[in-house]
């Protein structure tokens, strides 16, 4: 199955509006195995966007709209789509139903142009929005199928998850499973020449992906049952693990903090952070997991070197001599939260995060434990403010990570 996204609305074309929902629907469709041949993207106009519907009519199995099922003018998804697969729009009576009933649950005044977003093109399945007012729905014609989704990323995201995926998982002849290999400590290209010859495989298929200071690949099989898409990655996924070795820091993790926090609570551990440059996004980045009461004590913001000296009784004589941007004060941080918040381990972290100023990319990330205290030195010359600031955190999980597998810090 080839599909296409058409991502409908004008807001998008002036940038005002990130189009994730056709991120969140591509990462559905790959890991169900439907190929995305196309991104398409048109404003709100009825001739643009019928051009764009036959032209994805004419190339793809799979047609995903996002945007234009709304109460306004504006809103005229559905009705070129009906238009152009000869289909009248229906008055779905049930659907105006839950609408009229969302807006009582919410003490909100309903107008009559909400009656809009019930009417549907005839034949199609209706799709439930738990999260807002405009249904989506689905058809099947000539070969294509055609799948209407909400704009608003929540209701987007929602609706793909609990209607369009167990809807598209039923239609498929194979099942699909796939595995995320996460790392940190290598760059794509340095990734890439040690996987390059694993790349060329069409069952399994290694698909490698880069984000900001870190590097995934995705292994994905394509077999009858669960156990046989299993055996067709494990060689593959062994080689894997084998070639990279410790820059691997998880298997279908979400991120770097989540498996640093599974690893404490395994252990019994605690943390606290005192960060300067990141300016608390270490201790937000652990807060974001549910659970993370368990293992994280907390964090301060000492962003001055009187914060550093009023929180974490520094001394100021100390900072002078080594530089408020200092291995020395980095590991002293790393220390004294330590201390202060009565945790296992401790993060420190100070840097110039620019953009003004010679030293903008010197970063030193400290961690420290009973009797033991491990700084690294980073340069990161050439980034922006917040790339800066992301890496930093980066590696401040790695070391934890580091440690606490008994790897080289």
């Amino acid at each position: 199955m080839d599909a296409e996204i058409l991502s409908v609305g004008t807001e998008l074309l002036l940038g005002t509006t990130a189009n994730t929902d056709a991120q969140d629907i591509s990462r559905a469709l790959a890991e169900l195995g439907i190929n995305v041949f196309w991104h398409t993207v048109v404003g709100d106009n009825p001739a643009r966007l019928t051009e764009c519907v036959i032209r994805a009519r004419n190339r793809a199995d799979l047609i995903i709209t996002t945007g234009g099922l709304g109460p306004t003018c504006d809103d005229i998804t559905k009705q070129v789509l009906a238009r152009t697969f000869e289909r009248e729009l229906v008055f779905h009576e049930d659907a105006a139903e839950g609408i009229k009933a969302i807006f009582e649950q919410r003490g909100m005044p309903f107008t009559e142009n909400n009656l809009r977003q019930a009417w549907l093109p005839e034949g199609c399945t209706v799709l439930h929005n738990d999260c807002g007012t405009a249904p989506g729905c689905l058809f099947s014609d000539d070969q294509v199928t055609v799948i209407m989704l909400p704009g608003p990323p929540r209701e987007c995201r929602a609706m793909l998850e609990k209607s369009v995926v167990p809807y598209l998982r039923r239609r498929s002849r194979f099942t699909i499973r796939s595995h995320m290999i996460r790392m940190f400590g290598i760059g794509e290209s340095g990734m890439e020449t040690k996987l390059r010859d694993l790349m060329n495989g069409s069952n399994p298929t290694v698909a490698p992906y880069a984000k900001t200071g870190e590097c995934l690949v995705r292994v994905t099989a394509r077999g009858t049952d669960e156990a046989g898409c299993e055996a067709l990655m494990a060689p593959t996924m062994r080689e894997i693990l084998q070639r990279m070795g410790d820059v691997v820091y998880g298997v279908d993790v979400d991120s770097l903090e989540q498996r640093v926090l599974q690893l404490l609570t395994e252990k019994g551990l605690t943390l606290a952070t005192a960060e300067s440059c990141t300016g608390g996004l270490v201790s937000q980045r652990v807060t974001a997991i549910p659970g993370a009461s368990a293992a994280f004590k907390g964090g301060v913001n000492v962003y001055t070197e009187e914060a550093k000296t009023r929180l974490l009784d520094i001394d100021p004589e100390f900072i002078a001599a080594n530089g408020v941007v200092s291995m020395g004060v980095a590991g002293k941080m790393a220390r004294r939260v330590r201390k202060v918040l009565k945790a296992d381990l401790g993060v420190g972290i100070t840097g110039w995060a620019g953009p003004d100023g010679d030293d903008v990319g010197l970063v030193f990330v400290g961690i420290a434990a009973k009797g033991e205290c491990y700084v690294r030195r980073l340069q990161l010359a050439g980034m922006d403010r917040e790339r800066i600031r992301t890496v930093a955190a980066h590696n401040a999980f790695d070391m934890l990570r580091r440690y606490l597998t008994g790897l080289d810090v």
